[in-house]
């Protein structure tokens, strides 16, 4: 299955303007034959605390931007956005995945940012999604997620590909490509890490995404610009790296 990441800019806090940067990206990469396509974190908006303003409910319009072009393309879609269910005093951070006929599957960001005061403004998940897209076990995960091994521990035998969307700012991008590599290492899996580009909210953002294959090995990469990414997923090579070099049933517990 072919994967791709989009490291695109933000326009910050107005998703209309963003959408119009996503579309012929979006469409480029279904043109590269990719069946998933990976968005960055808070895609629409930016990593904005501003809750009041941003905030959308269920089935809003950033969720409904990622449906209609996942109809469109007939490809599976996803990226997070700050999500309001019904009574719910806090957003959650979602990520959301669109399949092409239009279901949606939704995960949480467990680890809200406390550097940023996110726990203040979104509200934490507390469960693990993994989605069967095309054949592939695709767990899904947000940004600062990606710091805590154990949530990716759990999941090991259960994933052939992490899915990782992150707003991760370039003065701690040394941090985002080691960790990106030593999860897709230690669970012997891919790993595709989607990092926004441009500047939002104060910070700069180069990127670094990066889609990493079970022994670790960088299939693809992007710094600085916005870019399509795409690489090949294929459970039968992480069936084959497990079986060859068998760590996964060393850990104890496993």
């Amino acid at each position: 299955m072919k994967v791709a990441g989009i490291q695109h800019d933000i326009v910050w806090e107005d998703p209309p303007a963003t959408f119009a940067v996503l579309e012929p990206a979006i469409a480029e990469a279904a043109d590269a034959g990719a069946r998933l396509v990976v968005l960055t974190e808070m895609f629409s908006t930016g990593f904005s605390m501003d809750t009041e303003k941003i905030a959308e409910p269920v089935d809003g319009p950033s969720t409904r931007f990622l449906v209609e072009q996942a109809q469109r393309h007939g490809v599976w879609v996803c990226g997070s956005l700050p999500e309001r269910p019904a009574g719910q005093t806090l957003p959650f951070n979602r990520l959301v995945l669109a399949a092409p006929d239009g279901t949606t599957h939704r995960y949480a960001k467990i680890h809200p940012f406390s550097y940023a005061r996110e726990q203040e403004r979104f509200a934490a998940g507390s469960e693990h999604v993994t989605v069967d897209v095309d054949g592939a076990r695709c767990s899904l995960f947000v940004c600062y997620d990606l710091r805590f091994a154990d949530e990716f521990w759990a999941l090991a035998h259960d994933t052939d590909c992490y899915i990782v969307v992150a707003n991760w700012p370039e003065s701690r991008r040394a941090h985002w490509r080691a960790l990106l590599v030593a999860r897709a290492i230690e669970n012997q899996a891919y790993v595709v890490g989607v990092n926004r580009v441009g500047e939002g909210g104060g910070l700069d953002y180069v990127g670094d995404s990066r889609i990493v294959d079970p022994l670790g090995e960088v299939l693809a990469e992007a710094t600085g610009t916005e870019a399509v990414l795409v690489a090949d997923v294929d459970p039968a090579r992480v069936t084959d790296v497990r079986k060859k070099f068998p760590f996964l049933t060393d850990r104890r517990g496993s």
